[in-house]
């Protein structure tokens, strides 16, 4: 699915092999970067997310309830987490995403 984030930003995460699901930004700076991997089904997700303004990478996990996508990662065995709620931007994904 394409999710956009608060600051406008669009993303997208669509299958990419293996049960995995690849996170891209579509729209904004970082453009065709990777936002990270994430696997899982019904709406659960875990994996990996990329701040890409920040240059690190958070264990993350993704939850889909409706057309919101909420986002959190933390870093530092969870002593550092950030979270965030996207709003579905297509329902429609040609690649299987979420």
């Amino acid at each position: 699915g394409t999710w956009k984030r608060p600051n406008g930003t669009i993303i997208s995460y669509a299958a990419c092999g293996g049960g995995k699901y690849c996170g891209t930004v579509q729209t904004g700076e970082y453009k065709g970067k990777s936002i990270g991997t994430m696997s899982g089904k019904d709406g659960s997700y875990k994996g990996e997310v990329n701040k890409l303004d920040e240059g690190k990478t958070y264990t993350g996990k993704a939850s889909v309830k409706g057309n919101t996508l909420s986002l959190s990662g933390c870093v530092m065995g969870g002593l550092i987490c950030k979270s965030e709620s996207l709003a579905r931007h297509k329902r429609i994904n040609k690649k299987g995403g979420f």
